[in-house]
């Protein structure tokens, strides 16, 4: 059941990036330029996003236990280190370079477009890196154990 919850909100969520065309990098490329062409609308986008977040976290707190799972699965360190900015950075400048993050690049794939290709691509080939950059930055400190 658990796998089946997962499916459909990852095809709801995939349906949502479609309809609201975050899969298209020309239209979220317009929206971030508020010095040229600007297209405000995904700013609604964005604000449904917030939102039905907002309502669905209210939900979810109430409940004893998650409905799928033993327990809430929510991160416990409120820390904002080097790191995570570094990678905020890196996933803001990407995302205004291309038109294109994670989810919406996945869900994209489906257009057969070459540039969603060489971008699925690109982020496999850099996420691999950096997991092989993790793996040698323990082996070098003598950690046997990888997060």
């Amino acid at each position: 059941m658990r796998n089946l919850a997962a499916l459909l909100a990852g095809l709801v969520f995939g349906a949502g990036l479609v309809v609201s065309q975050m899969i298209n990098p020309k239209k979220v490329l317009d929206f971030l330029d508020v010095a040229g062409g600007w297209d405000p609308s995904l700013g609604l986008v964005i604000a449904s996003a917030l939102a039905v977040t907002a309502i669905g976290y209210r939900l979810a707190w109430r409940a004893s236990r998650p409905a799928f799972d033993e327990r809430f699965q929510v991160p416990t360190s409120r820390t904002l280190d080097k790191r995570l900015m570094i990678g905020a950075v890196m996933f803001g400048i990407g995302w205004g370079l291309v038109g294109l993050c994670p989810g919406p690049a996945l869900a994209g794939l489906s257009l057969a477009h070459p540039s969603v290709y060489v971008f699925v691509a690109a982020m496999t080939v850099g996420m691999a890196l950096f997991e092989i950059a993790q793996i040698v930055r323990l082996a070098m400190k003598g950690s046997r154990t990888y997060k």
